[in-house]
């Protein structure tokens, strides 16, 4: 397994400032935020893709994924709720358009950098539209993305949220049922499954090879805040063995978004913590 680290912890940076303070830092990898600030996909052009790729290469970084979550861009503003509006699963047909139209350009995005994954979300339920109706909505976006992921070989990772319409992994499981493709599976954030209660284990062998990506952050109290990993609840030398015992060997993404005025310094304490864990689960084999 390796780390990563998103660039959404340094929106106060340009992306190419995240990227090259998080390859200074000492990551493997970088996960791109496909959203204002850094890397909005309706205003990239060809040139600037191009400068992207260029400035990537010359890190040795990989892409571990393009965060595809948000659309804070969409509304022209740095900071909106709902965050994930419009959604995969939005009831207005043209929104929801929007947001199809957008993951494509995201997973075009990936292509180009040589990702091999998108996340996104399902979004949460629209007042008057129970979960029932959201859910048609819901697949029916995904059908239509992945059939244009899988003709550029890129994943589809969905990322389930407490609040969300699709918030725990039994939900995730019957979508992933409903639509079986070797190209849609889950970005799995450790972080929510602790504050929902999820039993660690049970979630990764059910899901399995459907991982695609990993977003890791620590909580305490199950409250949903991202922590700095080893500062919160979260067992994490239990978490990463299960995780490599399953076969796992993708990348684990450090997702730090809630510590905007210290990035640098939490990302060195995120990555010294988990490589800690890793050269001692080395040593113990």
């Amino acid at each position: 397994m390796k780390i990563s680290y998103s660039t959404n912890g340094f929106i106060e940076y340009s992306v190419f400032e995240a990227i090259e303070r998080i390859a200074d830092i000492g990551y493997e990898g970088v996960e791109l935020l496909a959203d204002s600030p850094h890397l909005y996909a309706d205003y990239l052009s060809t040139q600037d893709l191009e400068k992207l790729k260029g400035f990537i290469g010359r890190t040795e970084l990989k892409v571990a994924n393009i965060n595809a979550n948000t659309a804070m861009g969409w509304y022209g503003r740095d900071f909106w709720e709902p965050l994930f509006e419009p959604s995969l699963a939005n009831p207005d047909k043209e929104l929801r358009h929007w947001r199809v139209e957008y993951s494509k350009k995201c997973v075009d995005l990936a292509d180009w950098v040589g990702a091999d994954c998108i996340s996104v979300t399902s979004g949460r339920c629209a007042p008057d539209f129970d979960p029932k109706t959201s859910m048609g909505f819901l697949l029916e976006s995904l059908r239509e993305l992945v059939e244009y992921a899988e003709e550029r070989s890129i994943r589809i990772g969905i990322e389930y949220e407490p609040g969300l319409l699709v918030e725990r992994y039994e939900e995730l499981a019957i979508v992933l049922e409903k639509l079986p493709s070797r190209w849609l599976g889950a970005n799995l954030d450790l972080g929510h499954s602790h504050v929902l209660g999820e039993d660690p284990a049970r979630v990764i062998e059910s899901l399995g090879h459907k991982i695609f990506h990993v977003h890791l952050e620590d909580i305490r109290d199950r409250k949903h805040y991202h922590l700095v990993p080893g500062t919160g609840d979260m067992n994490f030398p239990e978490l990463l063995r299960i995780l490599c015992n399953s076969g796992y060997s993708g990348f684990a993404t450090v997702e730090l978004y809630t510590y905007l005025r210290c990035p640098e310094e939490v990302a060195r304490q995120a990555l010294k913590f988990l490589t800690d864990i890793r050269i001692d689960g080395q040593n113990e084999r």
